[in-house]
């Protein structure tokens, strides 16, 4: 759960490229295809940067209270009501 005792809100993030920083300075670059309510992650054709290396370590996943930060690589919808 959240700080605010509800389960994080990334559905709409399913399927995305994401940027994810995590403690340590650690950065990987993959596609979200699962999380639960402790906001681990999924991540499927990962790839690790370090500076100008990268590494491709293929579908990992990532336990939530090692990030830092999520960010969208990609466009992602937050309202689809038209009028």
């Amino acid at each position: 759960m959240s700080r605010s005792g509800q389960p994080p809100d990334l559905k709409k993030y399913m399927d995305k490229k994401l940027q994810i920083k995590m403690n340590a300075d650690s950065i990987f670059v993959g596609t979200l295809r699962g999380f639960d309510q402790f906001m681990n992650l999924v991540i499927d054709n990962t790839m690790e940067v370090n500076g100008d290396e990268r590494n491709d370590i293929g579908m990992v996943v990532i336990k939530g209270n090692s990030l830092v930060a999520v960010e969208a690589l990609e466009l992602v919808l937050i309202c689809c009501d038209f009028i």
